[in-house]
């Protein structure tokens, strides 16, 4: 079955609206219940998806407005997985996050998890439109998780249950009626950065072995998913507050992923010199594989020239045939319930933006 090519695309994360923030500080502060609180969620993805139709795309998310992280909500509700407060964020460039992080504290497992049910709430907002979900890569419980050695002391049974956990991921999202799930990811961006990966060495981690777990613990989870499950990938190189971690091109991983993981289409962040060229898309030789080309920033609210957008895209057309190619922002808009700096008026206008110059480029 040919799964439907989205040209105008959305990482999925949006800016949290004034009102739910303030509901999501009262609920923090024992001011209203978690019954409250989801009403106003509710209110606001409905919202969010309608000015989602309204800027021109055909897939609609739920902007993440449930989390207060891209990856640590998701991951804590897996089995044998809880949240902690580490005492110290994540590094940005000259930035931190507030202090959160996750360990491994029993065997990895799936048992039902709360977020299937906001995959429905955003189900039955999206109408004509496709409701596409976003969660967190497994590889980010290995590579942002703690993983107590006395419940694995081998660390193949931690890759082998982590698989299964995520098989059965995925079956209940298909059974809620999920047809396009998008896995987060920022390791293989990482894996791109001279500096990180050195960083990965310090604390004797070996790049080149986590990239073949890494491979092989997703190609597993997505081994035996329905010929209409949509799944891409986001390769994320950092966003808190409109900043960034890691810098480098694809070279170090194009042909590993593109050419061996077995899933739908990248999204690839190319909004700044900082992802090198287009080169090491001549390593996709699947003519069933979409590149989605992050040439639209979701960190600052200016707007990019038009034509020097389709520029690059004829550009990358020279290593992928333009049928195999969208667009899309380079990242979201508020990987953490912070957000970048830009206003919420910013953020409609790029998504309207993004799909403008799609129906441009793809008549």
């Amino acid at each position: 079955m040919t799964k439907e090519v989205y040209r105008a695309d959305h990482v999925g994360s949006l800016l949290r609206p004034a009102a739910l923030k303030e509901a999501r500080k009262q609920f923090e502060n024992g001011e209203i219940k978690i019954e409250e609180l989801r009403n106003v969620e509710d209110e606001s993805i409905a919202k969010a998806v309608k000015k989602q139709k309204e800027a021109g795309l055909k897939a609609v998310t739920d902007g993440e407005y449930r989390r207060a992280w891209w990856h640590f909500d998701f991951l804590e509700g897996l089995g044998g997985v809880e949240g902690f407060d580490s005492g110290g964020g994540i590094a940005f460039k000259e930035r931190q996050t507030k202090s959160r992080a996750i360990k491994v504290t029993g065997k990895v497992h799936f048992d039902g998890h709360r977020e299937i049910e906001f995959f429905k709430y955003l189900q039955s907002q999206a109408g004509d439109t496709t409701a596409k979900y976003a969660i967190p890569s497994p590889s980010m419980l290995h590579f942002r998780g703690e993983i107590d050695k006395n419940v694995y002391p081998d660390e193949e049974d931690f890759f082998n249950d982590l698989a299964a956990a995520y098989k059965n991921v995925l079956k209940s999202f298909y059974e809620a009626g999920c047809r396009y799930l998008q896995l987060d990811d920022t390791s293989w961006g990482y894996f791109c950065s001279e500096e990180e990966r050195q960083k990965l060495i310090d604390k004797g981690q070996d790049p080149e072995y986590l990239k073949g777990k890494y491979l092989q613990v997703l190609n597993e989870a997505v081994s035996d998913r329905p010929a209409d499950f949509k799944i891409t990938m986001h390769i994320c190189r950092g966003n808190f507050r409109s900043t960034w971690i890691s810098s480098g091109g694809y070279e170090p991983v194009a042909e590993i992923l593109f050419g061996r993981l077995n899933i739908d289409g990248f999204f690839l962040e190319y909004d700044s010199d900082r992802a090198g060229g287009f080169e090491p898309l001549r390593h996709v030789n699947r003519k069933d594989l979409t590149i989605v080309l992050g040439l639209v920033t979701s960190k600052s609210g200016e707007l990019e020239n038009k034509e020097d957008i389709k520029a690059r895209i004829h550009e990358a057309a020279q290593y992928v045939p333009l049928d195999q190619l969208a667009l899309s922002p380079q990242c979201g808009f508020a990987s953490t319930e912070e957000g970048n700096v830009l206003t919420e008026e910013d953020q409609w206008r790029k998504l309207k933006y993004v799909a403008e110059i799609a129906a441009e480029v793809w008549h």
